[in-house]
């Protein structure tokens, strides 16, 4: 026995099994354990059981957590790293704030070295806020690409990036071609798509900013490169949607500009979807497509409210997403306490359980890869985090008061940040710790 490759920890555990919203009984959809141990080998999950003496024994370095809580790893779906350096940039929405904030920012990252430097910063902000896997926007720049999987590669972080493509409307030092793009992009593939936990994300930025050209190259990547993912904004904004509409008149709305192309289907990621029509919503549903939710976004830039009931009830998956810049904070503890409010203004309801599946195993299955991350079923990848139920003197005082796991799970959503966040695992190793 390799005792160098095995880590045995004692902690309260919290993993989700199945959507809350699918099941009769609630207690289907999760599994606590009060006091257990969770053994991993070589970065995989080899059990977690309820602690016992006689197991405890078998593992003489046992970490000891006792009153902190290990959950798998939060999953960001939609999250742009060149946009670090400008999150909370003031007042604008969305088409003013791209070209007044976003595109002079993005401009920087066809230096190498400065990509590094950011990347590094990113990397270690989604760990400190206890974010083991990311759906990442880099730049039009290769080098973005580049220098993001470096970072995450050192760790043996699941990350999934894609380069920008984007041949118009643009600021010209940002624009590339239908060939420039779809040649760097299969480049970009060759070189990490699979290796170690790397995969590609063919991105174009979002209709408005690729020719018809640009689009067919992306529908032609997709198609050589099955396996690979697609991500891209969709009806964030209805300025935007009017712009779509006036650029491919010919096109039946804005999500059939992405289908004509063949960039719709099961590891399609699209971000935002606030404002579809029915047809759009029967079209995400029959062709397995991925909505990201943005909720600290789609309050900052003022652009609507998502329906997560409507996803719900057609059965199309949705995963929690930052978007930082636009959104407000790598946390996707905030990201949730964000989502309840826009539950509660349209009527619904987020329960905590459904929040916090939504951030681990549901993010997971949107991004197609809950047969490795998400949970801490046995086989899966140890990505797991450690929370301090109450970082702060006033999340202390409501725990005192808390008089159930419910509640206190849902205090711990509505009060927590990344301060919260003790430490954090990928593929079994510590690479974050708050101490």
């Amino acid at each position: 026995m390799n005792q160098k490759s095995i880590t045995a920890i004692r902690a309260s555990f919290l993993h989700f099994l199945n959507d809350p919203a699918k099941v009769d009984n609630i207690e289907d959809a999760y599994q606590y354990i009060a006091d257990g141990i969770l053994v991993t080998e070589n970065g995989k999950v080899s059990s977690l059981t309820t602690f016992s003496q006689e197991s405890a024994d078998l593992y003489p370095q046992l970490e000891d957590k006792r009153g902190q809580l290990i959950m798998p790893g939060f999953i960001d779906t939609h999250i742009h790293y060149p946009q670090t350096e400008m999150i909370a940039a003031y007042g604008e929405q969305l088409l003013e704030w791209l070209e007044t904030y976003t595109f002079p920012t993005e401009k920087q990252f066809s230096d190498k070295a400065y990509a590094k430097k950011i990347s590094q910063f990113f990397v270690n902000e989604l760990l400190k806020n206890g974010t083991t896997s990311a759906l990442v926007f880099g730049t039009v720049h290769p080098e973005s690409v580049d220098a993001l999987f470096e970072e995450a590669d050192k760790i043996d972080m699941r990350m999934i990036a894609g380069k920008v493509m984007m041949d118009r409307n643009a600021p010209d030092y940002l624009l590339d071609t239908a060939q420039s793009s779809y040649d760097q992009s299969k480049t970009l593939i060759d070189k990490w798509h699979n290796k170690g936990r790397l995969q590609y994300a063919i991105t174009p930025r979002f209709a408005p900013t690729s020719t018809p050209e640009q689009l067919a190259m992306a529908g032609k990547l997709k198609a050589e490169y099955p396996d690979v993912y697609v991500q891209t904004h969709l009806s964030e904004n209805k300025d935007e949607i009017e712009w779509v509409k006036s650029l491919f008149p010919e096109r039946a709305g804005y999500l059939d500009v992405y289908d004509h192309y063949g960039l719709v289907g099961d590891k399609c990621v699209f971000a935002h979807c606030i404002h579809l029509t029915e047809q759009e919503w029967q079209t995400m549903a029959e062709s397995d497509s991925v909505i990201a939710f943005c909720p600290t976004s789609n309050l900052f830039l003022g652009s609507g409210l998502f329906n997560l009931e409507k996803a719900d009830d057609i059965k199309v998956r949705v995963g929690l997403a930052t978007d930082v810049g636009g959104g407000t904070s790598f946390s996707q503890l905030q990201s949730l306490s964000e989502a309840y409010k826009i539950m509660q203004l349209q009527g619904q309801t987020l329960s905590v359980f459904k929040g916090l599946y939504m951030a681990t195993l549901g993010s997971a299955e949107s991004l197609s890869m809950a047969d490795k991350v998400g949970n801490l079923t046995a086989g899966k990848e140890a990505d797991f985090i450690v929370v301090d139920w109450a970082a702060t003197d006033l999340q202390a005082l409501r725990l005192e008061n808390s008089t159930n796991l419910q509640d206190k799970l849902f205090a711990l959503m509505m009060l927590g940040d990344e301060r919260n966040i003790q430490s954090t695992y990928v593929a079994g190793k510590l690479v974050y710790s708050a101490a």
